[in-house]
């Protein structure tokens, strides 16, 4: 929490009681990971393997979403094929869900800061719900979250709202008191739709233009500055 300790000299009070992350490309690079279980999924059925730099454009939709890009382009209807590269990818992935990813570095310290400070913590990914789960309590341990939710069966996927309405019911916070932390369009959709502000990171997978609807955080410090009064 070092790189930090020049930031909260000044006592800064926190702009939100309600911080959401999204996971994958903000708290945590899982890009190789996920490269990996496609890829595993492709080469059974002899398929065309794409780079990590290749799966950088498809990944944020789900997994579902993201086995379908990396299909070719003609067997993208194909729901039956789909399906079962899916279940490969997801067999192949659990098992191999933490080989390559690791916390973007600050991003622990920051979510420790946040929590010391009483700022409500969640997490909303279009990753599977169980996979979710299992990174967040690997990598942030000591860190209580009011809400950890990823895919489920029967919820919307971001950018719907209504993944910010459940964790604002969790929290007990408003609108008014919420932000939104992401890397995507995605991202700063949902907090559009969900009527919270947004901070958009320039580490993730694409990187957003300025714009008037989210701010932009290029570190983690800045970051902080941004959630800091």
């Amino acid at each position: 929490m070092l790189i930090f300790a020049a930031e909260f000299s000044q006592k800064r009070k926190m702009k939100y009681k309600t911080a959401i992350f999204d996971l994958d490309g903000t708290l945590l690079d899982t890009i190789g990971d996920l490269s990996e279980a496609v890829n595993h999924a492709l080469a059974l059925r002899s398929l065309p393997l794409h780079s990590v730099s290749e799966y950088r454009l498809m990944v944020g939709h789900g997994v579902r979403n993201l086995v379908t890009r990396a299909l070719p382009e003609e067997m993208q209807g194909d729901e039956a094929l789909i399906d079962s590269a899916l279940k490969d990818f997801k067999e192949y992935y659990t098992a191999h869900i933490d080989v390559f990813t690791r916390p973007y570095p600050g991003m622990r310290e920051l979510l420790e800061t946040l929590k010391d400070a009483g700022v409500h913590l969640a997490v909303a990914s279009n990753k599977f719900q169980s996979g979710t789960e299992h990174l967040v309590r690997e990598f942030f341990p000591s860190c209580s979250f009011v809400a950890i939710l990823g895919n489920r069966e029967g919820f919307p996927l971001k950018p719907d709202p209504a993944i910010v309405e459940e964790i604002l019911r969790s929290s007990g916070d408003s609108p008014a008191e919420a932000v939104m932390v992401g890397d995507s369009g995605s991202d700063m959709k949902t907090a559009a739709n969900g009527g919270i502000a947004a901070i958009a990171v320039t580490w993730g997978y694409r990187a957003l233009p300025e714009s008037d609807a989210y701010s932009l955080a290029t570190t983690p410090a800045a970051l902080l500055g941004l959630l800091t009064r």
